[in-house]
């Protein structure tokens, strides 16, 4: 039961999914929308504009109808008139023209905006498939097309019908009146009629739009499997991720540990803590980390520190605070000089026993260090990770500045 709910299509579509489908050419379209904003544009232009319109009209038929007979005969004098006629024509014609033409070009924006897809222009032999078209002659969405279209028939037809219905008696009276009253009024009933239908192709347009969407929308929607496999393609495969982290800590333990043997000093807690420090009087402001681990990581400082003969020293307090407060490459804060500089002090000491003998430097114990920079306790393994962590993505910024 689990797998069928899971191959079942019950969850919506994702941004990725939904841009998938843009650049294929896929979104909202309402056909009744874009109708509705034509014939709109077209009414209410001829409407707004009817009387440039009607002179234009005017001045097209006195010049085709008035001629003499010393000039009818002459082609020169025709094309001229033929040159007039369009011309005026073509005044009367092309507001109504840019109406209409603005509309279809803004109409698609209300749903899907524009959209140009080179994929939507590619040939698609598919369709040319017979059984393939009987199957969506047949199927679910077939019958829904056809209600819609009688629907939308029967709503502007009924629409239309009672306009003319309830002014039947004014059309009538048409044929007792004179000639330019008749006219007159033929036109208002022409523009009346007409306005009445766009209106019911906007209560049409008005269903048809919430209705494409959600279909839109249904076609697009996608079973949990597909979601939880676009989830892995952008998060990454958690295996994955986990083995490069693994990696990424590896490099940055081995980077690290490669600085150990230039360090000055390294602090131990014993056992738990080690942070290495390096001081170069003249480069450098103040200390700074170089290396700093815990456990494990800890126990490897040390070794590298007593095999290149770098001084350790055991000074819990100390250790724990410059692992907590500094970051690695990073300079010691200044509660923290005066601890720091005893230490580098008995290192320089220690260095003239090695050199030259004498009496051996007794280590630094009593070290004033800052209770609120003690955070004490013993790091877990989960301390240990975070921290390797920690050095991975500094590794990984030193990379990508680089």
């Amino acid at each position: 039961m689990a797998e069928d709910s899971d191959l079942e299509k019950t969850e919506s579509a994702t941004p990725r999914r939904l841009d998938k489908a843009r650049e294929e050419g896929q979104v909202a379209r309402s056909r009744e929308l874009s109708t509705f904003a034509l014939l709109a544009a077209g009414f209410y232009g001829v409407w707004g504009l009817s009387g440039t319109i009607g002179y234009h009209m005017q001045t097209m038929l006195r010049t085709a109808f008035t001629f003499d007979h010393t000039t009818v005969f002459e082609t020169r004098r025709m094309l001229i008139g033929a040159g007039v006629a369009g011309r005026e024509g073509l005044s009367a014609l092309w507001p109504i023209l840019a109406l209409t033409g603005a509309a279809a070009l803004l109409a698609p924006l209300a749903l899907g905006g524009w959209l140009i897809s080179a994929k939507s222009l590619e040939p698609n032999f598919s369709r040319l498939d017979p059984i393939a078209g009987l199957g969506r002659m047949f199927s679910i969405n077939g019958p829904i097309q056809l209600g819609l279209s009688v629907a939308k028939t029967l709503v502007v037809g009924v629409i239309g019908a009672t306009a003319i219905w309830q002014r039947r008696d004014e059309i009538l009276a048409l044929a007792t009146q004179p000639l330019l009253a008749a006219l007159s009024n033929a036109f208002h009933l022409i523009a009346v009629c007409c306005g009445m239908t766009v209106a019911g192709m906007f209560l049409v347009a008005a269903l048809d739009v919430p209705y494409q969407i959600w279909t839109f929308h249904k076609k697009l929607r996608m079973t949990k499997e597909e979601v939880k496999r676009e989830h892995r393609e952008n998060e990454g495969d958690p295996h994955v991720k986990g083995r490069i982290r693994q990696q990424q800590r590896a490099m940055a333990r081995r980077r690290m540990m490669r600085e150990v043997p230039k360090a000055d000093v390294v602090v131990t807690n014993p056992t738990h803590f080690a942070v290495a420090l390096q001081y170069t009087d003249g480069e450098m402001r103040a200390p700074k980390v170089i290396a700093k681990g815990v456990n494990l990581v800890a126990a490897r400082i040390r070794e590298l520190a007593t095999e290149h003969n770098v001084p350790l020293l055991e000074a819990p307090p100390l250790a724990r605070a410059l692992y907590h407060n500094v970051e690695l490459d990073k300079e010691i804060p200044g509660p923290l000089y005066g601890a720091v500089a005893e230490v580098l002090a008995w290192v320089y000491q220690l260095r003239r026993f090695r050199e030259d003998g004498g009496e051996k430097p007794v280590a630094p114990t009593e070290l004033d260090v800052p209770a609120d920079l003690d955070k004490g306790g013993v790091p877990d393994e989960e301390a240990e990770e975070e921290a390797a962590d920690a050095l991975g993505n500094d590794d990984e910024g030193k990379g990508a500045s680089a």
